[in-house]
């Protein structure tokens, strides 16, 4: 913990730390400000509402898939400080796109022919954004923290990024549309101008060409993480974590409204706890561990994740009860008997995630070369994200099929035996090589 705080008070971490807990906070905001406008007021079917947010986490996904390879080879190849204040400008540009979607929506404007076309071309664009991003924010901290603190700077980093989308979700929330679209470009005005407070970050190998052929690039990167075996677990282990949480989030406001009977504000209070959770989970792991980067509590914390995932079904089963008006309201639904056990499972749910994969992004960063650490990260993007549109895909295939979506949550648990198994050879691995080989 002394660490976590120490690098709280460092340039070379506060800034970057500042800089992705905004990105995160609009993502979310954005994001959560449309999907509930479009769930709770455009459609009224259960079918429709999985699809449609089915449909957004696959287009904020999709260019992980298509432009990983490219982020990874350009934050190693240049100036990733350089990179970073691009991204935040472009998006300023992203947002303003977003926004105008949304006030059309608010002012109930050519709602499926411009509004919610123009909220879904900005979803897509922001997460071209996150694609170059991501894999700057964890490997730039090999470069910029001493070894002994990059387990801590990646656990306040995830967790960070949690606590911004927690804050992002209740803000999409309970804003109205109007003020979440002054909140997006405002958000992003001002994390342009914390980014550029980042030290400089300078290639760590020589300038050569970026490949800029996505199929070529790509499978050359998928050679590369599949060539190292800790790298190969790793990779794997967070990309069913990653297929798990798609599934997750696909069914969860859709699962809010139609089997808990709860309006969008209970839904955010859900997402709250699940957030909540991810930021104790990821903090936590670094104390347990005690800056040792290891995964010997990783097949653990899964497989206690798919157990609380069990009995996060059986509560949503039991869940038989008609609210007094249309839907819950908070205070409504927190009087129920189950609410506080449901809510407190759904954090315990997130505790474990978090514990789980936050010792794997580290594994990501340390166990190659500092010139390769983007690669590295961008490398995990591009594999969880396939596994993540896949996860959205079926869910939402499996909501338009009429499935019920308490039996939905049941597919996340062979994912979480996978995890397990994955997590449970990379340590086996970890402890062959031992740690001192970086």
């Amino acid at each position: 913990m002394t660490t976590s705080t120490n690098l709280m008070r460092q340039r070379r971490f506060l800034p970057l730390f500042l800089t992705q807990l905004l990105n995160a906070l609009n993502d979310n905001l954005y994001k959560n400000a449309m999907v509930l406008f479009v769930v709770y007021q455009v459609y009224d079917s259960p079918e429709m509402e999985t699809l449609v947010s089915g449909v957004a986490t696959a287009l904020f996904v999709l260019p992980f898939v298509l432009f990983s390879a490219t982020s990874g080879q350009l934050a190693d190849m240049r100036d990733k400080t350089k990179i970073i204040r691009w991204i935040k400008f472009a998006e300023i540009i992203i947002m303003s796109v977003g926004a105008a979607g949304l006030l059309l929506a608010a002012r109930g404007m050519q709602i499926e022919s411009l509004a919610i076309p123009l909220m879904f071309l900005a979803l897509f664009a922001m997460g071209v954004h996150s694609t170059f991003f991501g894999p700057i924010k964890y490997a730039i901290l090999p470069q910029h923290l001493h070894k002994d603190e990059v387990l801590a700077g990646t656990g306040l980093v995830e967790a960070g990024t949690y606590v911004a989308i927690l804050c992002g979700m209740i803000l999409g929330g309970v804003m109205p549309i109007m003020a979440s679209v002054i909140a997006v470009i405002a958000i992003a005005l001002v994390g342009y101008m914390v980014c550029r407070w980042v030290p400089p970050a300078p290639a760590q190998t020589e300038e050569t060409k970026v490949d800029w052929n996505p199929i070529r690039a790509s499978k050359d990167l998928i050679a590369f993480s599949m060539g190292n075996l800790e790298l190969r677990y790793s990779v794997l282990a967070i990309s069913y974590f990653w297929a798990i949480a798609a599934i997750l989030s696909v069914q969860f406001i859709p699962l809010a409204k139609n089997v808990l009977l709860a309006d969008k504000q209970v839904a955010a209070v859900l997402l709250v706890a699940f957030s909540a959770g991810i930021a104790i989970g990821s903090v936590s792991i670094n104390a347990l561990l005690k800056g040792d980067i290891s995964a010997r509590y990783s097949a653990p914390s899964v497989i206690v994740l798919g157990v609380l995932l069990v009995a996060f079904y059986a509560l949503c089963r039991l869940w038989n009860l008609t609210p007094a008006g249309e839907l819950f309201t908070v205070s409504e639904f927190l009087a129920q008997p189950l609410a506080l056990l449901l809510t407190a499972n759904l954090l315990l749910i997130a505790v474990a995630g978090g514990m789980f994969v936050v010792p794997l992004y580290a594994f990501l960063t340390t166990r190659v070369d500092k010139s390769e650490a983007s690669r590295s990260v961008a490398a995990n993007n591009f594999v969880s994200s396939v596994f993540m549109v896949l996860g959205a895909g079926v869910a939402s295939a499996l909501g338009f099929l009429g499935i019920p979506l308490q039996e939905q949550l049941l597919l996340s648990l062979i994912l979480c035996v996978f995890s397990a198994q994955l997590a449970r050879k990379l340590h086996a691995t970890e402890a062959l090589r031992g740690p001192e080989n970086p």
